[in-house]
């Protein structure tokens, strides 16, 4: 197998104008030392862009703006404790010259940890606003594809088993507060209420419901894969709840809910509480183009057909910078069959990284 790439960085902001042919003569002794080749493309506006090759396939460029901005691209194929060293020495040498040239005159020095990429364990996801997060992962635990998704179980330092679905991060053992948060943070009385799980694979909320003293907890989940990799390898946060689909006070469904819901709304069937995991709210702010939009817009009706009246409905939001997507949520909580009110909590999710919106629905009382 290939090595991984490693990406190292490091940035110069100046505090005036940069003399672009003086920056590249300081520097070029640095890189020649390493016997790396240098091609250098001169624009007469637009500063440098020095690129220097090894002959074992490493690289580095160096781009020099007339404006002052100075960056140092290092990819290197070498991740040994030794290719590190070397690495670092040669930033650290850039670095020194630069302060050595510039006398001080320089506003910002930044140097990111390096990027692996192409690794095997990949432990770059990013949050639901698009900004990059490097978790410390240092197992794959499970990774395959369902019928459905792809399904990924990595295990975390600081979270624990961390569930990945299709990209996102679903849940890690350290997240609790989410399933608090979804189940109405502890001010619900749930002994001897009817509940429906939406989703919930990871069998978070139905173990911690179970502790309530419920009547019947019916969960109606897709994807048995889900639920097979959870019990085996999430077991801080599901216990033993997956390892039957039937208990005393609860069943789990294997099937589509948008049947099941279709279902229970003719029979009548009513619940106290129903919990929607499956999906956050979407990020794209265009309903009228978007077929999750349309997916949530779905189950709200048909869940709202199998709420009782005094019921109420949870659901997880999105990242509280997702602004335009949860007001237009908002908006289309005015446009379901029957009039709804609700209130929306946010809880910082260990493993998400960001703070999370979660909603609180229920119909709108009327006057007889």
């Amino acid at each position: 197998m290939a090595a991984a790439a490693r990406h190292s960085t490091l940035d110069f902001l100046l505090g005036a104008t940069a003399d672009c042919n003086a920056v590249l003569k300081a520097l070029q002794p640095i890189f020649q030392e390493q016997g790396m080749t240098e091609t250098v493309h001169n624009w007469e506006d637009h500063g440098y862009l020095v690129t220097y090759i090894k002959k074992n396939g490493s690289f580095a460029n160096l781009r020099i703006h007339p404006h002052g901005l100075v960056l140092v691209d290092l990819q290197s194929y070498n991740d040994d404790i030794k290719g590190r060293e070397e690495v670092d020495q040669l930033l650290n040498k850039v670095e020194e010259r630069m302060k050595e040239l510039f006398h001080g005159n320089i506003k910002r020095v930044k140097r990111l940890p390096a990027i692996l990429r192409g690794g095997v364990i990949d432990r770059y996801w990013p949050t639901a606003d698009g900004r990059l997060v490097e978790y410390d992962i240092d197992e794959v635990v499970y990774d395959e594809d369902s019928p459905f998704q792809n399904i990924k179980i990595l295990h975390s330092k600081q979270f624990g088993n961390i569930l990945i679905l299709s990209g996102d991060v679903n849940l890690a053992e350290s997240d609790l507060a989410y399933t608090q948060a979804i189940m109405g943070s502890g001010k619900e009385d749930y002994t001897g209420k009817e509940v429906l799980i939406l989703g919930g694979g990871d069998g978070g909320i139905l173990y911690e419901i179970v502790k309530l003293k419920p009547k019947m907890v019916t969960m109606v989940e897709i994807d048995q894969m889900v639920i097979d990799g959870c019990k085996k390898h999430m077991r801080k946060t599901c216990g033993d709840v997956l390892d039957n689909l039937k208990g005393e006070c609860y069943q789990v469904l294997i099937e589509d809910c948008i049947p099941v819901l279709k279902r229970y709304a003719k029979e009548g069937r009513m619940f106290d509480y129903v919990i929607n995991d499956l999906t956050a709210v979407p990020i794209s702010t265009s309903p009228e183009e978007d077929s999750t939009w349309e997916f949530l817009r779905l189950i709200l009706d048909l869940s709202m057909k199998v709420l009782k009246q005094d019921g109420k409905y949870f659901t997880q939001g999105n990242c509280i910078n997702l602004t335009d997507a949860l007001t237009l949520y908002e908006e289309q909580l005015s446009r379901l069959y029957c009039p709804v009110e609700f209130s929306k909590e946010t809880v910082c999710v260990p493993s998400y990284m960001e703070l999370w919106v979660f909603y609180t629905i229920w119909k709108k009382q009327t006057d007889i």
